[in-house]
């Protein structure tokens, strides 16, 4: 089954991880620079003409929850575009308390692998709509392989499996994160992307390595991904925004401005 999307605004997604109430970047999940006050970023991301925002909490616990919803009433009062929180969902109640206080989509991954049917727990109670599947891969011995706990953990599940799984379950989006690709500003993980985004009918964000413009170019051409997110190359202004829609568009690729 082809998906019906190739008319669709590609996004562009500026993802913050929040630590302590810091936003940080790392690479290869690991070294981790503050990189400033994740309200006032997503405020500046808003109106330089970012699509959505994915916001993760990296290091969560049940004690940041409470820290957690007051930030995502900070953005709500903020935004005008969607954003994504994840980190630390464990059941229905975590994510109601997410979405009561304005998040627009929720993110699983860790969780989600120790119970699946929380997937589809999530998306009778919410609607498919609003369920990220956020998956970390890396490749080792010849296969992808799914880890957890922010990367810090390997399993022995399959990422192409794993995805497609979620679909079938109810995930109404994925984000792979490429943890080979991810901080080295090498690229997007094309070929991993393209492979996955055949298989389930489902949208795909695309995240781990972006570095330069073309790089985003690359993604959409090559993948048909339906977003792409990056850090650090918004974060420390590397790559403006409205610079990158209007390269995506001088390449024939639909982007809103």
């Amino acid at each position: 089954m082809t998906k019906p999307k190739q008319m669709l605004s590609k996004r562009i997604i500026p993802c913050l991880d929040v630590k302590d109430g810091r936003t940080v970047k790392g690479v290869n999940f690991v070294d981790l620079r503050d990189a400033g006050d994740p309200v006032e970023l997503a405020a500046q991301y808003a109106q330089q003409g970012a699509d959505e925002l994915v916001f993760l909490d990296i290091t969560a616990t049940h004690e940041r929850r409470k820290t957690m919803i007051e930030m995502v009433k900070s953005v709500a009062r903020q935004l005008n575009i969607p954003f994504t929180i994840g980190g630390g969902i464990t059941e229905l109640a975590d994510a109601e308390a997410l979405l009561n206080a304005g998040a627009d989509k929720i993110s699983i991954n860790s969780a989600a692998v120790r119970n699946p049917k929380l997937i589809e727990e999530l998306a009778k109670a919410f609607g498919v709509q609003f369920v990220v599947l956020a998956v970390d891969t890396k490749f080792v011995d010849g296969r992808n392989m799914v880890h957890l706990n922010g990367g810090r953990l390997i399993i022995e599940l399959e990422t192409e499996n794993w995805i497609k799984q979620a679909e079938d379950l109810g995930a109404g989006e994925i984000l792979l994160t490429s943890m080979d690709h991810d901080g080295t500003k090498a690229g997007f993980d094309c070929g991993l992307l393209h492979k996955i985004n055949q298989m389930i009918n489902i949208p795909i964000i695309a995240s781990g390595g972006a570095g330069n413009m073309e790089h985003f170019t690359e993604v959409f051409q090559k993948a048909n991904v339906d977003a792409a997110l990056a850090a650090s190359v918004f974060h420390y202004g590397e790559i403006l925004i409205p610079d990158l829609k209007q390269e995506l568009n001088r390449n024939q690729i639909p982007v809103r401005i």
